[in-house]
């Protein structure tokens, strides 16, 4: 019994000799334990999501619609004079907030996206 005992004092102790059987085994078992664990055991360990700047200007691919690209334009990029001042307005800051992103652009259309009561952004679609 003492052997034994000694063997799993070595196991919990780390004593045994580097490159002997025991050793092995105990590399072994952790490198099972590293490679299968994620598998098995939740470490609920997700990525954080990033939100986006608040300048940040997001463009993805309309399916539905000819115009192409569309972007979201957050609500900070434009003026709060250019927004009371009509649609050609606002029309002429949304472009220019744009052109740093997208070049020389006609807006199509427009429409504000509100969120929790404010406006949070504006969906423009273009025309190059």
């Amino acid at each position: 019994m003492g052997r034994i005992a000694k063997t799993l004092g070595g196991y919990i102790w780390w004593t045994h000799d580097r490159g002997s059987l025991h050793y092995d085994v105990m590399v072994t078992l952790i490198l099972i334990f590293i490679f299968l664990a994620p598998l098995k055991i939740n470490f609920k360990d997700k990525p954080a999501i990033a939100a986006p700047h608040p300048n940040q200007i997001t463009a993805y691919v309309d399916e539905r619609s000819s115009a192409g690209v569309v972007y979201e334009v957050p609500a900070s990029a434009i003026s709060v004079q250019a927004a009371m001042n009509g649609p050609a307005a606002l029309d002429a800051a949304l472009a220019e907030a744009l052109r740093p992103v997208a070049g020389e652009v006609k807006v199509l259309r427009y429409e504000p996206i509100p969120a929790h009561g404010k406006l949070q952004a504006y969906r423009v679609w273009t025309l190059r």
